[in-house]
């Protein structure tokens, strides 16, 4: 692949647990890589554990490879879509000028949706009229208005009441706002990483299990010393969700565990839904067995790259 302004974007996607972020940097120390993460969660400072940062994987022997989008805002902050999409293009124009290839790596759809489809989105401001229109409308209620607006893929947004009418209020200045300015093309190759759902499920389990044992919970304990409130904790989902509400007398050990662990399936599945929109959509997915050993996948990987 000639080292150009034409570089394709290769983008290495798949479930949480499917080991994204090793393969990612096999790739880049290959063929001379700068990784941007596509992790809606990780951009966080100090939401190292629970979002699996995975940062010593990035440097391998005496070579480190290049990661972007990671640690950029405090815990607290709701980071959104559109400031990804903006810092995503200003990242890769830089990968790009640097003769280097730019690697996405990241299993968040709508961040990948963000950089992947073509159109340019916009800062939506707060709708104080709308916001008071709906303050008395029951959750159910709401859900069903942003239903009305599109299909709803990301479920958290219907848990939340925050999320929900934020999404509302989206989706009603898209609606009355119809954009039309278009990013910059990529040529994006897409690697999938999969496997059988039996062994993800026992991919997710044992993680879980192996981050409570090494430091998730004292992690999520220190976020809420440092007074990151409990709510913006909760907002975060999953791991930061469960944890605080474990940490502040809402759920004992075993419950958080077990409700954990399922909401964590629950999450992948969601994933992999996703996903398979993203194909029905007409997008090429190469597939990876994430069962291979760690050379066998980047082979793959590498003998895919060839053929462009």
């Amino acid at each position: 692949m000639p080292v150009d302004n034409k570089l394709p974007l290769i983008c290495i996607i798949g479930p949480t647990a499917t080991g994204k972020t090793r393969l990612a940097v096999a790739v880049a120390l290959a063929i001379e890589g700068e990784i941007i993460s596509a992790d809606s969660r990780q951009v966080y400072k100090g939401m190292d554990i629970g979002t699996g940062k995975d940062l010593h994987e990035y440097t391998v022997g005496n070579r480190c490879v290049p990661v972007h989008l990671v640690n950029i805002v405090n815990p607290g902050y709701h980071y959104n879509v559109f400031e990804y999409q903006h810092d995503f293009f200003s990242v890769y124009n830089k990968v790009v000028e640097s003769k280097h290839y730019p690697i996405l790596c990241g299993g968040s759809g709508m961040y990948l949706d963000a950089v992947l489809n073509d159109y340019l989105l916009l800062p939506v401001p707060e709708n104080k009229t709308l916001r008071e229109s709906l303050a008395s409308f029951s959750m159910s209620k709401l859900s069903d208005l942003l239903a009305s607006y599109k299909p709803l893929h990301n479920v958290t947004d219907i848990k939340d009441r925050y999320r929900l009418i934020r999404a509302i209020e989206i989706q009603d200045f898209y609606k009355n706002n119809p954009v039309d300015k278009k990013t910059m093309p990529l040529n994006p190759i897409i690697f999938y990483v999969h496997f059988q759902r039996d062994i993800l499920r026992k991919r997710i389990t044992e993680r879980l299990h192996y981050r409570l044992n090494n430091g998730m919970i004292q992690e999520v304990k220190h976020l809420l010393d440092k007074g990151v409130p409990v709510e913006d904790l909760i907002y975060y989902g999953l791991e930061y969700k469960y944890i605080s509400l474990y940490l502040t007398g809402k759920l004992n050990y075993d419950e958080m565990v077990e409700r954990l662990n399922i909401s964590i399936h629950q999450f992948a599945k969601r994933q992999e839904t996703w996903f398979r929109r993203m194909q029905r959509n007409g997008w090429v997915f190469h597939y990876v067995d994430g069962t291979l050993e760690e050379k066998e996948k980047l082979k793959s990987v590498l003998d895919i790259l060839k053929m462009y």
